[in-house]
């Protein structure tokens, strides 16, 4: 199966301070491949959940079985930027915290008197981050569970796909031949 890469500037119906939280279904492109592709393609990076939606291609006759694939594709990938635009949010907001509470301690302000944005050296960042990842080690290893289940299932409905691919290859061989 081909994959396409566009790379074409996506018009997000937010403005840009706009953050997604759970209420929120991540931005995914409104690109659409042109009608006569006959393949997946794979769009520029989501603003939020930094994953690369994928616009999956329905044939016109698609059997039962590939349809439950490609839908199974789908809902894993949704619920992939799902996950990853709320983590990426709560990292964004709390890596905020952190830093502000940092350099409140120091007696410091968040912007310098030339304007420029205060910072921590990266021995202070590596506390935060390990912290962040200390605090959201179960709900990582929730996703890591699910997102394996996921994808076995996946491979598992491809396997089932190809077979069935192949069963039907045979049959249109034994009826040519008979023929």
């Amino acid at each position: 199966m081909a994959v396409y890469f566009i790379f074409s500037p996506i018009q997000s119906p937010f403005p840009d301070n706009f953050m997604p939280n759970s209420r929120h279904i991540p931005f995914v492109s409104r690109f659409c491949p042109p009608r006569k592709s006959c393949h997946d393609w794979i769009g520029p990076p989501d603003k939020y959940s930094n994953l690369r939606p994928v616009h999956f291609y329905i044939p016109e006759n698609e059997s039962p079985l590939e349809q439950k694939l490609r839908e199974l594709r789908q809902e894993t990938q949704e619920w992939n930027q799902q996950f990853w635009a709320n983590q990426n949010l709560t990292f964004l907001k709390e890596k905020e915290k952190f830093i502000d509470s940092r350099l409140k301690a120091k007696g410091l302000e968040l912007r310098a008197e030339s304007g420029q944005k205060a910072t921590l050296n990266a021995e202070e960042m590596a506390d935060f981050y390990k912290e962040f990842l200390s605090k959201n080690f179960q709900k990582h290893m929730y996703y890591n569970r699910d997102w394996y289940k996921r994808n076995f299932a996946i491979t598992f409905f491809m396997g089932k796909v190809a077979l069935e691919r192949i069963w039907n290859k045979l049959r249109l061989k034994r009826k040519k031949t008979s023929n």
